[in-house]
């Protein structure tokens, strides 16, 4: 009997001996023979879906660069990997701290008694956040800020100015971790000149997709991640990039689409740049009737049936539709929803 495999999504014909040797033709009749022994699946109605694996890094999001407006020895830095928060330390020059606060703005001046602005409320923002009070968070610096300053000052190990400088406050989205550390203890931190390489806290799967496959990655689709050691999670697709980027020259050269996925509370230890398998979906069809690859017969004649089992056994051929997930989409005439059809017997 003449049953179908799939090599690179594609269905092939094989010859593969089950039980007795038994040819289908077209009409539903079989040459003479031992009916070979079958088992039975199901034809069930559903999505289809097809995949293709690519490759990946488990890392960290919002990989950027940390500027500082202080100036002179670094004197203290986090360890790579360490995770910095809200009022903790960044690093430390000529002996004083550097505070990351959190904020969209850049600390681009110095905040004092009588500024006013967007920068002065994210800084009161931060000094509520942490336990300052007697403040009023709005745009106006004024004379209670300035005290709630002078506290944390103190607290920190600043002359009490009650002003706040650029070499004092660096302000980033959220909480950070330390990737690379590039002003080490004993280099001079100088203005314009990255100190650190920081990401954010939440775990990513990053996939520089072949440009001719970009089609596959769709923001807030869902995919299957593999981590190191074969276990898998669920991830959805936060970020496709819009611009391709072109690497190497030659035969080697790649121009590849930057696609980041989200993996939510998933538990995938505290490896960065370890290399994972990313399942993305190729094709979905919904709602379609299908059965399991090895249910396909292929006919003498040409083209495909499938096997029905109803207490006799019958051929009815079937049109062929897309593969996904060991099933094939399958339509024709009497085929119907939880009708049973052949597999080989194990």
């Amino acid at each position: 009997m003449r049953r179908v495999v799939v090599a690179g999504g594609v269905a092939v014909a094989a010859v593969v001996a089950v039980g007795g040797a038994a040819v289908w033709s077209r009409d539903g009749s079989e040459a003479q023979g031992a009916q070979a022994p079958l088992a039975t699946a199901v034809v069930s109605r559903g999505d289809l879906v097809d995949t293709e694996k690519v490759d990946g890094k488990l890392t960290y999001d919002g990989v950027r660069d940390v500027w500082t407006g202080a100036s002179g020895v670094v004197t203290w830095v986090p360890a790579e990997g360490a995770t910095v928060g809200r009022g903790e330390t960044l690093l430390s020059v000529a002996g004083k701290p550097v505070t990351l606060m959190y904020g969209g703005r850049p600390m681009y001046r110095t905040l004092r008694s009588g500024s006013s602005g967007k920068d002065v409320r994210q800084l009161e923002e931060n000094l509520r956040a942490l336990g300052y009070g007697g403040l009023t968070v709005d745009e106006e610096f004024t004379g209670a800020t300035e005290a709630a300053v002078e506290e944390w000052q103190d607290d920190r190990g600043l002359n009490e100015t009650g002003t706040v400088d650029p070499g004092q406050v660096v302000f980033l989205s959220g909480a950070v971790r330390v990737r690379e550390v590039k002003a080490p203890e004993g280099k001079r931190a100088v203005q314009g000149q990255p100190v650190l390489t920081v990401a954010g806290t939440k775990r990513v799967v990053h996939v520089d997709l072949d440009a001719d496959k970009q089609d596959l990655a769709k923001k807030g689709a869902g995919v299957t991640v593999e981590l190191p050691g074969g276990a898998t999670v669920k991830g959805k697709i936060s970020k496709v990039g819009g611009v391709a980027e072109t690497t190497g020259s030659g035969q080697d050269q790649k121009t590849t689409v930057g696609v980041d996925i989200s993996l939510g509370n998933a538990k995938t230890g505290r490896l960065d740049e370890a290399p994972v398998s990313v399942e993305l979906e190729s094709e979905r069809r919904e709602g379609v009737l299908s059965v399991p690859v090895e249910a396909l017969l292929a006919l003498r004649e040409g083209g495909f049936g499938v096997e029905v089992a109803d207490g006799s056994r019958r051929l009815l051929p079937v049109k062929v539709g897309a593969f996904g997930g060991g099933r094939v989409e399958v339509s024709g005439s009497g085929l119907r929803e939880g009708m049973k059809v052949g597999v080989p017997a194990e």
